[in-house]
């Protein structure tokens, strides 16, 4: 029996949305050439659908013009620490404070600056911007000519070459912070004013502390009906659903929860509509499964020694039930190491490395919403009982595999 061609066409326009909006999750910031120039061209085929799905669902504003795409995500908790931004080219650590700063700098000087800059160049001026009295009033100073802070603006600038903000013409990175040379570079001005995503300047905010200045910044207009506060929790809801691994019911207002409960099937069903993400509703929480397990920027498992060692620790917390300290953690570590520690890297069967090792693991369980940080350790969630004594890990030429029923997934 031949298949109408308008379902034929219906299926295809359905997929190829879903991917644009994928390509948008993944990569909210999407440019007509390199290497996201397909998803960029999917997306601007399909942007008034686009647009008006996640201005309806999620409040993110989508702009799309002849040479970028930009959708302007809000996170759904503000205060989540738990997915700091990475120099993306290398296995580097999470940015710091002193990277932050150097990224609003370096910002403000491309922005003031060419269509092209040397690394250099770009130093000079945010050394200069430094001097900003409120700036070293808080303690943050630059001269980067230790290699330390040229290490930091290293990592800076690979995190905008990753953006596209930034694209090398000559030069190396490497060479720069060893003082043996400079790096050119192409900027990218419509993705460079593309990246702010807030509803107001940064300039006028005019609160102190640090949680009322974010909530400044994306404050909506006053809810003053019940239809506006409705949307905003929707659009929150919403949120959460497409960036959080897991949505605590217990991490919501009363509010948030009835109208949740009311609207569970709705909401979820919106959003696997679009994304192909598969709800898994269990009692403490919703979890948007993805079954291609390429939507999110933190995997479990992962390949290689710390995603061993992270793997075994959330099957160790998921046993014990309870708060467990950093200490313990270590112990655990090292108990571990005499049992499979010739499937590790050297580094990290090396005597006083387990406090390191714990960090990056406990970092990624929370990342995932598997475990909560507490004072002096690690509380395990509800998420992460699918780790509790079950089939033992297998090994297999220094890889792990999960037995089926535990492997992890993640939106």
């Amino acid at each position: 029996m031949t298949t109408p061609l308008a379902e034929v066409l219906d299926g295809q326009h359905a997929a190829e949305l879903r991917k644009a909006a994928r390509a948008l999750l993944k990569q909210p910031l999407l440019l007509s050439h390199g290497k996201h120039a397909q998803e960029f061209r999917l997306v601007r085929r399909h942007a008034s659908e686009l647009r008006e799905w996640f201005d309806r669902n999620t409040g993110w504003p989508l702009h799309v013009d002849a040479e970028t795409a930009r959708l302007r995500k809000i996170p759904g908790v503000l205060h989540d620490s738990t997915h700091p931004a990475c120099d993306a080219t290398r296995a580097a650590a999470p940015f710091t404070r002193r990277r932050y700063v150097l990224l609003c700098l370096a910002l403000a000087a491309l922005e003031r600056g060419e269509a092209q800059i040397a690394l250099g160049r770009l130093a000079d001026q945010v050394v200069l911007d430094a001097t900003d009295p409120g700036l070293v009033a808080s303690g943050i100073q630059f001269t980067l000519d230790r290699r330390d802070e040229r290490l930091d603006l290293a990592a800076v600038v690979r995190l905008l070459l990753g953006l596209g903000v930034l694209r090398r013409v000559a030069g190396d990175e490497d060479a720069y912070v060893n003082g043996a040379g400079d790096v050119l570079y192409d900027v990218e001005r419509r993705a460079l004013a593309g990246l702010l995503a807030t509803r107001r300047g940064p300039s006028t905010v005019q609160a102190e502390a640090t949680a009322d200045r974010l909530a400044q910044l994306v404050a909506e207009t006053a809810l003053d009906s019940d239809d506006l506060r409705f949307r905003a929790m929707r659009q929150t809801l919403t949120r959460r659903l497409l960036d959080d691994p897991v949505l605590y019911y217990d991490e919501l207002s009363d509010a948030e929860l009835s109208y949740l409960t009311r609207q569970r099937g709705f909401l979820t069903a919106r959003v696997a509509e679009l994304t192909g993400l598969v709800p898994e509703i269990r009692a403490e929480g919703i979890a948007m499964v993805d079954p291609e397990d390429d939507l999110t920027d933190v995997r479990m498992p992962e390949q290689g020694t710390h995603g061993h060692i992270t793997l075994l620790l959330a099957e160790y917390l998921a046993g014990a039930g309870r708060p467990v300290t950093t200490d313990q953690l270590a112990r655990r570590v090292r108990e571990l190491a005499a049992v499979h520690g010739t499937f590790w890297a050297k580094a990290a069967r090396e005597p006083g490395t387990e406090a390191e090792l714990v960090e990056q693991a406990v970092a990624r369980l929370a990342a995932l919403g598997l475990v909560s940080r507490t004072a002096d350790g690690a509380e395990p969630r509800p998420a992460l009982a699918r780790y509790a004594v079950g089939e033992p890990l297998v090994l297999e030429a220094g890889k792990v595999r999960l037995p089926a029923q535990r492997k992890a997934r993640q939106a």
